[in-house]
C-alpha cells in the first residue's frame, strides 16, 4: 500500500518542483574587467556604449556581449532565438557611455534602442539601449539616428541592408 501511495504522489511532486522552476526570476548579472565577449572574444569592459547578457533556458553560463549589436546578432540566430530566456541591456540614460555600471541593466525586450548613431561603440554602429522611448528619442534627435523597439531589430538591419 505504502508503495502504491508513493507512485500516485509521484506526479504531484513532478509538478510542484516544475512551478518552483519557473518562478524563478533571473536578474542581470555583473560584467568584470576580465569577462570576454561571447561572440567576438573581445574584453567586454574595455570599450565604450551599451552592453547586452542573454540568460539561455537550462544553461548555467550567461553569454555576455561588448556590444548590444553583438547580443542582437547572437539572439537573432535561429537556433538561439528559442533558447532566449531573458535578455539584458544598459539604460543609457542612466549611465555613462564609456563606462556603463552593472546596476543599469535593464530588460531588452521592453527596452528602446538607437540605431545609426554618431556616437562611436564597438562592433560597428551603435544599437544604443533606453529604458523609455523619450530617452531614446531625445538621443536620436542630439546625436542622430532611428529610434527602434526590440521587435523592430532584425539581421537586415545590423548588416546595414
Amino acid at each position: 500500500m505504502k508503495k502504491l501511495l508513493g507512485l500516485l504522489l509521484l506526479p504531484l511532486l513532478f509538478a510542484c518542483s516544475q512551478s518552483a522552476d519557473e518562478d524563478i526570476v533571473v536578474k542581470a548579472q555583473a560584467i568584470h574587467d576580465h569577462d570576454r565577449c561571447h561572440m567576438c572574444g573581445m574584453m567586454i569592459t574595455k570599450y565604450p556604449g551599451p552592453k547586452g547578457q542573454v540568460h539561455l533556458k537550462g544553461q548555467a553560463v550567461t553569454p555576455k556581449f561588448c556590444s548590444t549589436r553583438d547580443m542582437f546578432n547572437f539572439v537573432l540566430q535561429s537556433e538561439n532565438k528559442r533558447q532566449v530566456q531573458e535578455l539584458f541591456v544598459h539604460d543609457m540614460a542612466k549611465t555613462d557611455w564609456d563606462h556603463p555600471q552593472d546596476s543599469a541593466f535593464i530588460d531588452a525586450k521592453t527596452a528602446w534602442y538607437v540605431y545609426g548613431t554618431s556616437k562611436k561603440a564597438v562592433m560597428g554602429p551603435a544599437v544604443a539601449s533606453f529604458g523609455t522611448k523619450e530617452a531614446a528619442l531625445k538621443f536620436a534627435e542630439e546625436l542622430g539616428g532611428i529610434v527602434l523597439s526590440y521587435d523592430q531589430i532584425d539581421t537586415k538591419l545590423l548588416a546595414g541592408e
